[in-house]
């Protein structure tokens, strides 16, 4: 393979011209810059970009370490920040932890899993990252980013609670009180909620997201009302019985496993979803398309996230300016069959 001084050689020119040609700089006639890029061509030459980022301190690379490629959530953040990543000819260098794949979900609750995070960065910083963006599976506090890094971080779809490194989150108050507004917006007023689990911070953002909704069309909050689940399809089943005992006439799931289960319930009481009863859920996963009818949902933006963890982070690498430490991206609400208008 052709070097640049052969390259020079070859054009009778010399190696600054050359270097100044295949960085686009400012100089060369067009004749010449003709020539050089001819010859470059006919001689196979590729520019050694290794030695080039390590000389320039600039590998328009972005570390970016998932905690476990399995979850759902984490493929779509990826792929925003993949694409953001492209169109400014930057790329990435994934690292996947697979810590549900090592602990299931108690990993949640646990931090001996941060050192491992650690040793993680400083690899990719061996690598000459420019930045590193930190991808949970599940929103929560997560404090396994050092503050006092060479570099800057950011962490997606989790919390950091720390100034120096951006939490880029859903907005899931403003998702949660999308869907329910619609939901009395066609006409219901006795409206059950199941939440996920009690210390997670979407189910406690998405309650919120209730009661504005009740708050804001007049309606009295009822505690008798809200059931706390667990994020599976069980815990829907499970809560449906009580919910209609208090005569709701809509049931709000914080997931759309949940909605699975309220569904399973009805269809064995020989209630009809959209017609004898409202259900909707969050999340938008696949199968909330297929359930019968299909669920009215929230779509999470993951993609989005991702796009604006890597934004958020390309702007820490350029001008010095302030970046506020939470950014919450909002959430797109899917309209189906499964909430029926009251007459």
């Amino acid at each position: 393979m052709a070097t640049i001084k052969e390259i020079a050689r070859a054009c009778n020119v010399s190696v600054a011209t050359v270097s100044n040609i295949l960085n686009h700089k400012p100089g060369a006639s067009d004749e010449t810059r003709k020539m050089v890029m001819e010859k470059i061509k006919e001689m196979n030459y590729t520019p050694n970009t290794v030695a080039r980022n390590l000389k320039t301190k600039n590998s328009r690379s972005i570390g970016v370490i998932v905690e476990d490629m399995t979850i759902f959530s984490i493929p779509d953040i990826v792929d925003g920040i993949t694409e953001h990543c492209e169109e400014k000819n930057y790329q990435i260098l994934l690292i996947n932890l697979r810590l549900f794949k090592k602990y299931d979900d108690t990993y949640y609750h646990r931090d001996d899993f941060y050192g491992m995070v650690r040793d993680e960065i400083w690899k990719l910083i061996a690598k000459q990252v420019e930045g590193i963006i930190y991808v949970a599976a599940h929103e929560r506090t997560i404090r396994c980013i050092p503050e006092d890094l060479p570099i800057p971080a950011v962490m997606a779809y989790g919390y950091t609670e720390s100034d120096k490194i951006p939490s880029i989150v859903v907005n899931d108050e403003d998702g949660a009180f999308q869907i329910v507004k619609h939901i009395i917006d066609r006409g219901h007023r006795r409206i059950g909620v199941i939440t996920g689990k009690s210390d997670s911070p979407h189910a406690q953002e998405r309650l919120v997201g209730y009661q504005r909704a009740l708050y804001e069309s007049g309606i009295l909050y009822d505690p008798s009302l809200v059931c706390t689940g667990d994020w599976n399809r069980g815990s829907g089943y499970r809560y449906t019985d009580r919910l209609l005992d208090r005569g709701v006439t809509a049931i709000f799931c914080m997931n759309d496993l949940m909605a699975g289960g309220v569904y399973d319930r009805l269809e064995e009481r020989k209630l009809k979803v959209g017609a004898d009863i409202s259900v909707a859920g969050y999340d938008n996963r696949e199968l909330s398309g297929y359930y019968k009818p299909p669920l009215s949902t929230i779509m999470l933006p993951l993609h989005d996230i991702g796009y604006v963890a890597s934004e958020v982070i390309l702007e820490m690498l350029g001008e010095c300016k302030e970046i506020p430490p939470v950014h919450r991206v909002n959430c797109y609400p899917l309209i189906r069959k499964s909430v029926e208008r009251l007459e």
